[in-house]
């Protein structure tokens, strides 16, 4: 949860999120985790629950939860478990996730129900996100059944990315508490092992993904990761909200990130902020020179197998200047640190994560590169939106449904857009908004499209308004064969 503990999209979108319910005048808390970076002076952190124990497998774990009121009204607790979470990383190092995920998240998701109840909570919803929630709506309809103030309450489980499941040895699952008869294809058995993600899709009321696109592309094999049939036989429970930005956060007017403010009336500003990209990345600065940028994870889900032949076909032309910003597989690395080499003069590739650097890349850029195989819903569009740095992207998830291709003649949209995931489709696309970049005129009536876009939280936190009293008016169901 941003500020607190942050690893890609997830971490803003839960304190946004969050914010945006509790300004529609509900009583929100959210807990996580107190990792190593949520120093508890820097946040000043008051003891909630001094003390507790709960067994984990065959381990008596001891727990302490502090708490921290924020200015919008939501209260966040904390989770303390120095050997579990006081790690350099949140999930993994670059050698791979930390073996013992399996009993971390095993243990969260017991302590945080153990606290609610110290903590005399008593909630109507609880909000599940990704695979290290998928047990809490099991638990909550088993072991805490028995728990008053949780007779009433129902759950919702949120997939950010289906890719991440969460699955484990069979050996990790006496630790959860449950019986064995949970452990089969129908429940918790996912191809010979444990799924944190299929607990989940299987046992929450309601089950919703961050776009309405991407709800619906799971829900095939090409998608699916093997959950395909498991969503499918939910169809009637799954929904797609899609994700949103707090404006406050993201404004070129009052970012003090970037180095000069900028708005709609006046975008001076961002002439500068462009200037500013190319002096520090080395290129020759010419305001008529197209600037993309790219900031994102560098895997394959983020097209860096189709980006980088683009990259080699635009190092002869060099027309364009691109800067590149993020970090992931080490042979893209590689390969990205090969092309900088080669074409100094117009791209920059800076592998760190560096949220300062991403703001003067949306600031500064004129595009904004986003050529996923995938895209649950992607917050850079969005961003980009806002910084009038316009996006291109291929029709996927989120970016479908947040992205309208410009059309020329009618001059509405908001990005460009393809729909092959091929090199050659993102090229001609790239192509396309360079020559509509060259036209003046009508580039600067792409860039008011693009700021007049509105994906703030406020319509997406109205949704899950919506959906949080259609599943609390709904029975408690759970059927054991």
């Amino acid at each position: 949860m941003a500020p607190f503990a942050k690893t890609g999209g997830l971490g803003d979108v839960v304190g946004s999120l969050a914010g945006a319910i509790c300004a529609l005048g509900h009583d929100v808390s959210v807990f996580l985790p107190r990792y190593r970076s949520i120093d508890i002076q820097q946040w000043e952190l008051e003891t909630a629950v001094d003390y507790f124990e709960l067994i984990v497998g065959n381990q008596l774990e001891a727990t302490r939860v502090f708490s921290k009121k924020l200015k919008n009204g939501v209260k966040v607790y904390f989770i303390e478990h120095p050997d579990y979470f006081m790690r350099d990383e949140l999930y993994g190092t670059l050698v791979g996730d930390y073996q013992d995920n399996d009993r971390r998240f095993t243990y969260f998701q017991r302590a945080v129900l153990k606290a609610a109840e110290k903590l005399k909570l008593v909630p109507d919803i609880i909000h599940c996100h990704d695979w290290q929630t998928g047990l809490v709506p099991l638990y909550l309809k088993t072991t805490e059944a028995g728990y008053a103030p949780f007779q009433k309450t129902r759950s919702i489980f949120t997939i950010h990315n289906l890719a991440y499941q969460g699955n484990f040895p069979p050996d990790s699952f006496p630790a959860t508490g449950f019986g064995w008869e949970f452990y089969k294809s129908d429940f918790l058995e996912f191809y010979g092992k444990f799924s944190f993600m299929k607990g989940g899709l299987v046992f929450a009321d309601a089950v919703t993904t961050v776009s309405e696109r991407y709800s619906r592309e799971i829900q095939t094999q090409e998608f699916g990761c093997g959950m395909e049939g498991v969503l499918a036989a939910r169809r009637d429970s799954v929904t797609g909200i899609i994700n949103g930005i707090d404006p406050k956060d993201w404004d070129p007017a009052t970012d003090p990130d970037i180095g000069a403010k900028y708005d709609l009336k006046n975008l001076s500003g961002k002439k500068l902020n462009k200037i500013a990209l190319q002096k520090v990345n080395g290129f020759k600065v010419d305001p008529y020179v197209p600037l993309l940028g790219f900031v994102a994870r560098l895997v394959d889900q983020k097209g860096l197998d189709i980006l980088i032949p683009v990259l080699e076909q635009l190092s002869q032309q060099q027309d364009v200047q691109m800067v590149l910003l993020g970090t992931g597989e080490d042979q893209y690395h590689q390969i990205l640190r090969d092309l900088a080499k080669k074409n100094k003069k117009w791209f920059g590739v800076h592998i760190l994560f560096d949220p300062k650097m991403a703001k003067k890349i949306y600031a500064g850029s004129d595009m904004l590169l986003i050529p996923s195989y995938y895209e649950p819903c992607g917050l850079g569009q969005i961003i980009g939106l806002r910084y009038g740095t316009v996006p291109i992207v291929r029709a996927t998830g989120g970016l479908a449904d947040t992205i309208r291709n410009f059309e020329l003649a009618s001059q509405r949209g908001n990005g460009f857009v393809f729909e092959d995931y091929t090199s050659g489709a993102l090229y001609a696309t790239i192509l396309r908004a360079v020559k509509t970049f060259k036209q003046e005129k009508l580039w600067n009536v792409l860039v008011k499209n693009a700021m007049e876009s509105d994906f703030s939280w406020d319509a997406s936190a109205k949704k899950y308004e919506k959906l949080y009293e259609s599943v609390k008016r709904r029975p408690l169901k759970i059927e054991k064969n």
